[in-house]
């Protein structure tokens, strides 16, 4: 039983609220012909893809770890490693606005 004005959040509930402020567990980024490739969005980027991504050497290392397989086919379709560290930069801000606005659901 919950006790009265105590804080008791479901992890479920809260991790749909924040993906729905956030428009998703996963950035969408489309080059010029097209094609859309996805990463997890930095809210829900597990410990391991964190700490690779703060690891790999320069944006190139950084975008290889965010695409993985994608990779060749993202520079293949005219992406580049930098502009898709620009998506990932402007994809954290956006974060960080929106988690100064957002009350997450608690149930």
């Amino acid at each position: 039983m919950s006790k009265p004005n105590k804080a008791r959040y479901k992890l479920s509930a809260v991790k749909r609220s924040y993906s729905e402020a956030v428009g998703g567990e996963l950035v969408e980024v489309e080059t010029d012909d097209g094609k859309v490739f996805t990463f997890p969005h930095p809210l829900f980027t597990d410990d391991d893809t964190a700490r690779a991504i703060d690891a790999a050497e320069g944006d190139t290392g950084k975008a290889h770890v965010l695409l993985g397989e994608q990779y060749d086919d993202f520079v293949k379709s005219g992406g580049d490693a930098n502009t898709l560290m620009l998506v990932y930069v402007a994809a954290r801000s956006e974060m960080q606005d929106t988690l100064g606005r957002h009350r997450p659901t608690k149930r």
